[in-house]
């Protein structure tokens, strides 16, 4: 590393992949774009460490086989320029990911010396695993529980001289703080340092996402196609710029990069195993075309505990859906269900969901709840899906007699009746259970060179007194409602105004937390947020939406993003992988809440 000024020279961190299955030729464009000094890819999403353990139990790797394809195509070019590569690819098998990266090595006359870093691995647990949210005990017999490590590991492997790190479950960020600790030699104190890491890491771990894809203003988004991966310019006092290859396609600006702030977050105070990032703090600033600047975030302690993703086998599931269309649709799915209900009862499966979805917007009346089962139903004529989904722990109870069921009533039935899916055995589905666990016992060790390292959890000696945050704790005297508002004043009318769907002015991005899902929403003008921290209140949100109907809500305002989140809890049930939803992630429903039409003031 260079010097200037006395002062290393920025990191330039660079990302090709934000989950198992995105772009294969990514690394290459990252590797052969420009100048980068660390690659990195986040193949571990929750949903994942199912998919992982599935294949495990069918005797396939436990690891993202992807990541060897993609370093097929890049390793050589990575050691001929110095790159290093930090990957989660390791999945539930990082020793074994790490073998079959030296062996690829040795089959292309390449030498490199590969470090993993194992320690998540807590299987088999001592005693049933406690949800971090509801307190409920795991009754199920857990398949995997991997505790999510930091970045001091990754660290320590790149300063034992590995070109190439591979982790098993670590945090998303960990990918950008590890590199960062060691190219800048932050210690556990650095936590304002530690903190601005946190927050590039999170902007860009999810790939496009960070450039302009999946951003709810698209049609700005230039050459989206071939749109280009992100790079996060590291500096020593945390700060960072985020940027992309020159002639990719996409867009950095100040909104994709609050998008992608805003995706799958909860309170302001971030937690992580290095640090707690504080999000209200975060400052940005359009520096230059494809260049935003991250600045300002402070940090605090980390928190004692580690978060422990926990899986197990939920049972077996299986889902018909049926297409209503013209006039009178509720009736119509109730008309349908009560055929289906009359040839296989309803009372036999543990858990039936469902869900009837109108392929049309929804306008806001102020003071209107709706039924949530027939939420938006056009009755003037329309077409709505109609998707019934059962549960059970036995295959053969959720398997062809229910979906054959389904097609015996093609005749006897709705006018127009038709469905989407053929009838099909059950598939089994998994269960992500979020638990935590005392980080000081948890050992992260390094393997790297025929040396094995433990490193043990440093907190920073003494902790520092947490700021109050930015916005104030409300409670709704529902008690299943926490308001964590600033809001700023605004003396208008909330109720009047042209009605027009609310994303012509905001913008919008939703995501998952294990059964939770966050909805974070923000406007560009900052001349508008007073009137979007007014209107949008939770209550709000339930008639905007109403799905959301009485679960519990949390919001947090983001005043210096202009922005609020939206925490829905259990709107996902026991997870992604168990979701009966047709938007399972809770990914669409952010552009859900842009099409609904609001009074807007001019």
């Amino acid at each position: 590393m260079t010097a200037e000024a006395g002062r290393p020279r920025p990191l330039r961190v660079a990302n090709c992949g934000g989950f198992y299955g995105d772009r294969l030729s990514a690394a290459r464009e990252m590797v052969e774009g420009g100048p980068i000094d660390v690659l990195t890819g986040d193949w571990l999403a929750e949903l994942t460490m199912s998919i992982l353990a599935g294949n495990r139990l069918k005797g396939r790797p436990g690891y993202a086989r992807t990541f060897l394809t993609q370093m097929e195509q890049v390793l050589g070019t990575c050691l001929d320029q110095g790159v290093k590569v930090v990957s989660n690819a390791g999945g539930l098998d990082p020793a074994g990911c790490a073998e079959a990266v030296s062996a690829l090595a040795d089959r292309l006359g390449l030498r490199v010396n590969v470090a993993h870093v194992t320690g998540d691995d807590l299987m088999p647990l001592a005693e049933p695993p406690v949800n971090a949210g509801t307190g409920e005990i795991l009754r199920e017999t857990p398949l995997t529980a991997n505790a999510y490590l930091g970045g001091r590991p990754i660290a320590v492997a790149l300063e034992h001289g590995a070109d190439v790190v591979v982790t098993g479950r670590v945090t998303d960020a960990a990918l950008v703080t590890g590199p960062g600790m060691w190219w800048f030699g932050w210690r556990p104190g650095d936590l304002d340092a530690l903190a601005g890491s946190v927050v590039a890491g999170h902007v860009i771990e999810c790939g496009c996402q960070a450039t302009g894809g999946n951003y709810s203003f698209f049609e700005e988004v230039p050459g989206l196609p071939d749109c280009g991966f992100p790079i996060a310019e590291l500096h020593t006092d945390g700060s960072s710029v985020i940027t992309k290859h020159p002639g990719t396609g996409g867009l950095v600006s100040t909104g994709t990069v609050t998008a992608q702030l805003l995706y799958e977050i909860a309170s302001p105070r971030y937690l992580g195993p290095d640090v707690t990032a504080r999000f209200d703090t975060v400052r940005l600033e359009q520096e230059g075309p494809d260049r935003v600047r991250i600045m300002g975030v402070r940090g605090e302690a980390p928190p004692e505990t580690l978060k422990v993703a926990v899986t197990c086998l939920g049972g077996f599931r299986n889902t018909m859906t049926l297409v209503l269309t013209g006039l009178d649709i509720a009736a119509k799915a109730r008309v349908a269900q009560e055929a289906i209900w009359a040839r296989v009862p309803r009372d036999s499966f543990d858990q039936v969901h469902v869900e009837l979805t109108p392929l049309g917007p929804h306008t806001y009346e102020p003071g209107a709840a709706e039924d949530t089962e027939d939420a938006g139903a056009p009755e003037t004529g329309g077409t709505a899906l109609l998707r019934i989904t059962v549960m059970d722990s036995d295959a053969r109870t959720a398997g062809r007699a229910f979906s054959s069921a389904v097609v015996e009533t093609g005749l006897a039935s709705y006018p127009g009746f038709f469905g989407l899916t053929p009838p099909a055995d059950a598939s089994p589905y998994g269960v992500y259970w979020p638990s935590s666990v005392d980080a000081r016992t948890v050992i992260p060790v390094v393997t790297v060179g025929g040396l094995r390292m433990e490193v043990p959890y440093t907190p920073p000696e003494p902790p520092e007194p947490q700021a109050p945050l930015l916005s104030s704790d409300l409670y709704g005297a529902a008690g299943d409602v926490a308001d964590h508002q600033a809001a700023p004043p605004y003396a208008g009318d909330l109720t009047s105004g042209p009605v027009r769907p609310l994303g012509r002015i905001a913008g919008a991005r939703s995501g998952d937390k294990g059964g939770d899902a966050n909805l974070g929403v923000w406007v560009r003008d900052p001349a508008h947020y007073p009137w979007l921290a007014a209107f949008l209140t939770v209550e709000r949100l339930r008639e905007l939406l109403p799905e959301v109907g009485r679960l519990p809500v949390e919001r947090f305002a983001l005043p210096n993003l202009h922005a609020l989140n939206f925490v829905i809890h259990g709107l996902l049930g026991r997870g992604v992988a168990a979701s009966p939803l047709l938007d399972a992630q809770a990914k669409a429903l952010g552009e859900r809440l842009r099409a609904v039409r609001v009074p807007v003031p001019t």
